[in-house]
C-alpha cells in the first residue's frame, strides 16, 4: 500500500463541496447486495463484477486509497449500461430513502459538507411508485442524512434525453412541489450521441424556470467538438455538467468564460466514458487557465470507484493543479451552488479552515 502523501492528508481534511453526483451511481456495494437479497434480485455477482470491468479491481467503496488503479476506457453508452442494475434495485421507497441517506453519510465521512444529489425519479416507477413517491423518498433520505451529519444537501431532478419533452415536463411539475424541501434544480442527461439536441426539451426547461427551479444540462461528455455544449448554452444554464468537449472550440471557450458558465467536471468518469484517454489528458487545466469556471466532482462515486478526496488529489498529481487553485475551484462550488437557501455559515466555515492553511494562501493563477 502506498504511503499517504501530505497533499492527500490536506485534501482529506479539506471541507469540500460536490455539485455533480448521481444517486444511482453511488450506491454502496454492500447495500446493493443487501437490496438484491431482500428483494430477490439476481444481482450481486454482476454488481461486484462491473467494478473490475472499469478499474481492473473490485470496488474499494470509500477506502480513500491514494491509488485509483488502472483506469479502463469504455464509452458513454457502456458506462450508462452500468446504471441499469442499481436502478432495478431502487424501485421502492425504502430503498431510495436508504441509499440517499447513506450517500449523505458517506460524503460527510469524506468531508463533503455541501452536496447536490441528482437522480431521474421517472426511472424508479417501474414497480408501482408514483413520481411523487419516488421524489418523496429521496427528499426524506436527504433530510435525514443532513440532520445526522450537518451537511447541506440539495437535490436535482433529472429529465432523460430519450424521454419525450412532455414526460420531462411531468418530472418538473412533480419536482417543483418539493422546492421548499431542498429540490432546487432540473437537469437533462442521457445518451448524447443518440439524442444530441437538448433544445428538443426546451419546454421542460421553460417549465422548470417558471416553477422556480434552476437548470443545468449534461453536455460535452462525448467527443463532438463542443457541439452539444454550444446547444446547451442556448438554454441559458449557469452550469453545465461535464462540458469537456468545449476544449476543442476556442470561440466556445471564450464564450463560456465571458458568460461565466461553470463546468461541473468529473475526470475519472470521463475516462470511463471514453471522453479522454487518461486523467493526465483531461482538459480541465486548459479550460481553467483560459478563464472557464470549473468544479470537480466524482459523478458516480461507486460506479467510478472514486472519492472526492481522490479526485482532488489526482487533480494535483496528474493534472498539475496547485493547491491554491484547487482550493479556489472547491470554494467556487459554493458560489455557484443551486437554490435560494443562504450558504453564509458554510462559506464562513470553509474560509476559516482555509485561513489556517499556509499552502492555500498563494494567489491562484
Amino acid at each position: 500500500m502506498q504511503p499517504v502523501s501530505a497533499v492527500q492528508r490536506l485534501v482529506a481534511a479539506m471541507p469540500k463541496a460536490e455539485l455533480h453526483l448521481h444517486l444511482d451511481g453511488s450506491v454502496r456495494v454492500e447495500t446493493a447486495l443487501d437490496l438484491a437479497r431482500t428483494r430477490d434480485r439476481d444481482a450481486p455477482r454482476s454488481y461486484e463484477g462491473m467494478f473490475t470491468a472499469l478499474t481492473g479491481s473490485p470496488s474499494r467503496t470509500m477506502s480513500c486509497s491514494p491509488s485509483l488503479g488502472a483506469l479502463r476506457r469504455g464509452s458513454q453508452a457502456k458506462l450508462l449500461e452500468l446504471f441499469e442494475l442499481p436502478i432495478r434495485l431502487l424501485q421502492d421507497a425504502k430503498a431510495l430513502e436508504r441509499v440517499t441517506f447513506e450517500l449523505v453519510e458517506d460524503k460527510a465521512r469524506d468531508r463533503v459538507l455541501y452536496l447536490e444529489i441528482r437522480w431521474a425519479p421517472q426511472l424508479h416507477v417501474r414497480e408501482g411508485l408514483s413520481l411523487t413517491e419516488a421524489i418523496e423518498a429521496v427528499v426524506s433520505g436527504a433530510e435525514r442524512g443532513s440532520q445526522l451529519t450537518g451537511s447541506v444537501v440539495r437535490l436535482v431532478a433529472v429529465g432523460m434525453r430519450s424521454d419525450s419533452a412532455s414526460t420531462n415536463v411531468k418530472v418538473v411539475e412533480a419536482a417543483a412541489a418539493y422546492r421548499h424541501r431542498g429540490l432546487v434544480a432540473f437537469d437533462l442527461a442521457g445518451l448524447e450521441a443518440e439524442f444530441p439536441d437538448p433544445l428538443e426539451h426546451r419546454v421542460a426547461f421553460d417549465a422548470a424556470r417558471a416553477a422556480g427551479l434552476e437548470v443545468t444540462v449534461h453536455a460535452g461528455e462525448i467527443r463532438d467538438g463542443g457541439a452539444t455544449v454550444r446547444k446547451a448554452l442556448e438554454l441559458g444554464p449557469r452550469r453545465i455538467a461535464h462540458g469537456l468537449s468545449a476544449a476543442a472550440d476556442h470561440q466556445l471557450i471564450e464564450e463560456l468564460a465571458r458568460l461565466g458558465v461553470t463546468l461541473d467536471m468529473c475526470p475519472t468518469s470521463n475516462v470511463h466514458a471514453g471522453a479522454v484517454r487518461s486523467i493526465a489528458k483531461h482538459p480541465l487545466p486548459e479550460l481553467y487557465r483560459q478563464g472557464v469556471s470549473v468544479t470537480i466532482s466524482t459523478d458516480d462515486t461507486t460506479i467510478s470507484d472514486v472519492t472526492l478526496t481522490e479526485e482532488y488529489t489526482q487533480a494535483c498529481a496528474a493534472l498539475g493543479i496547485g493547491l491554491p487553485d484547487l482550493w479556489a475551484i472547491n470554494r467556487h462550488a459554493l458560489d455557484v451552488a443551486f437554490g435560494d437557501i443562504t450558504l453564509n455559515p458554510l462559506e464562513e466555515e470553509f474560509d476559516r479552515w482555509a485561513s489556517k492553511i499556509p499552502e492555500l494562501r498563494a494567489v491562484p493563477a
